[in-house]
């Protein structure tokens, strides 16, 4: 029989470059807009009025987003994490190329609509996949992994983007991304066949590492499916979901509006975008694999899981505090990049022990409702602060932004400590 060893690595590896072709799709209306695409769809507005429309469609985005991690969060509890991804990422793939349809705020809307909704569906699902393919020691650094796709998919991005924007249309580059998304679906589904309890091409020996290094650790019933208001009633569960909805929105922040911000402030063009936008997620990608590794290796010190998560996402808001503050005045356009590095790596340090809590308190089965909840809370607030962005950086003046950032930061430290007592398994109070 076909046996694949370290199948788990694949399979996380596989997670990661969705994650990347994840940001590469959402990123191409940042760049886009901030270099050719609003200005050629609004002639007659000034920075500030394109801004304003960027921010609503933008912000329709966040709003679909956050119903869908909901609703995808179930749907991967429903049919599982090798369904789950192909109808999530075949979905957003289609809604990319829509986009070149776009003629205004209405139509942009909707297809932003579809692929928020669609592109919902990654976060859930790596929780869910995490939590079905790792022991618990390893969750983070494969957490860790996931992420880096994320910050790759950010780094690459904006050149990728820049470049093409040289040579085609933004309506060509929509059609060419979302392409990209359809191809994943090849070594996906005929990879990832099941689950490792029943997955024909795992080794039985990597088989017994993942799921005793659960059992042992967890305590909890991988069968146990709990409902939503069971979920909800432990106060573990909210500590997850506000510290979601603090600490993400400082990731859109930078997400959203590098490229506006770079051309607002630095007066650049496509080329300088493509030149600087990328180094903010060079500290975003080390920071994954940090706070992953360090989570890792205080758990096989001997630190309990408890101890380690906390540790490591307060480190991260530590970090991240004071570089948000000092981009009140960050000098130059180099310096402001580097800083945004620091920022980002902060981030990126304290949200992969973060998106593992789901999995630290309850059982395969509920991870996925979790997480969904966390990170509808999340993009909620994330929509929140995308939709203010216009009126607190008028002018080009971008303080207020950072300040709300790094009390954001405060909050999401403060929610962990205060509201998850003891990070370990949770049963049903009944």
């Amino acid at each position: 029989m076909k046996t694949i060893k370290n199948l788990r690595w694949w399979v996380i590896t596989l997670v990661a470059l969705a994650t990347v072709i994840n940001y590469i799709d959402r990123q191409s209306l940042n760049v886009l807009w901030a270099t050719s695409m609003g200005e050629e769809l609004y002639p007659d507005l000034d920075a500030d009025g394109r801004k304003a429309i960027y921010a609503t469609i933008s912000g329709i985005f966040v709003l679909a987003y956050a119903f869908g991690q909901a609703i995808f969060g179930k749907i991967f509890d429903w049919i599982g994490t090798r369904l789950g991804f192909a109808l999530s990422i075949g979905l957003w793939s289609i809604a990319t190329a829509l986009h070149a349809f776009g003629k205004g705020v209405l139509s942009l809307s909707i297809f932003r609509g579809l692929l928020g909704v669609a592109e919902a569906g990654n976060w859930p699902g790596a929780a869910k996949a995490n939590a079905e393919w790792f022991p618990t020691k390893e969750r983070a650094l494969a957490q860790g992994i996931f992420n880096s796709g994320a910050a790759i998919g950010g780094l690459v991005s904006i050149p990728i983007i820049g470049f093409l924007a040289i040579y085609y249309s933004w309506q060509a580059i929509f059609v060419i991304v979302g392409l990209i998304g359809l191809v994943w679906l090849i070594p996906w589904m005929y990879l990832v066949k099941a689950p490792p309890k029943k997955h024909p091409w795992i080794t039985p020996e990597e088989r017994e590492y993942i799921l005793s290094g659960q059992k042992n650790i967890d305590g909890n019933d991988d069968e146990e499916k709990l409902s939503t208001a069971e979920i909800l009633s432990h106060k573990e569960s909210w500590g997850v979901i506000i510290a979601s909805a603090a600490i993400y929105p400082i990731w859109w922040l930078f997400i959203f509006w590098i490229p506006t911000y770079l051309a607002e402030v630095y007066s650049m063009d496509v080329k300088g975008i493509a030149i600087y936008g990328w180094v903010p997620y060079v500290g975003a990608m080390i920071g994954a694999f940090f706070g992953g590794l360090l989570a890792q290796n205080r758990i096989s010190a001997g630190w309990s899981v408890n101890k380690t998560r906390k540790f490591v996402i307060t480190l991260g808001c530590l970090i991240m505090l004071p570089a948000l503050l000092a981009m009140a005045n960050p000098g130059g356009p180099t310096s402001a990049v580097l800083i945004m590095g620091v920022i980002l790596f902060g981030f990126q340090t304290a949200i992969g022990n973060v998106q593992v809590l789901p999995a630290d308190f309850f059982s395969s089965g509920s991870v996925g409702t979790l997480a969904g909840f966390a990170g509808m809370a999340a993009k909620f607030a994330a929509f929140a602060l995308t939709i203010l962005v216009p009126w607190l950086t008028e002018g080009g003046n971008y303080t207020p932004a950072f300040v709300v950032g790094a009390a954001l930061a405060v909050i999401a430290m403060l929610s962990i400590w205060i509201l998850c007592p003891k990070i370990e398994p949770l049963k049903a109070k009944s």
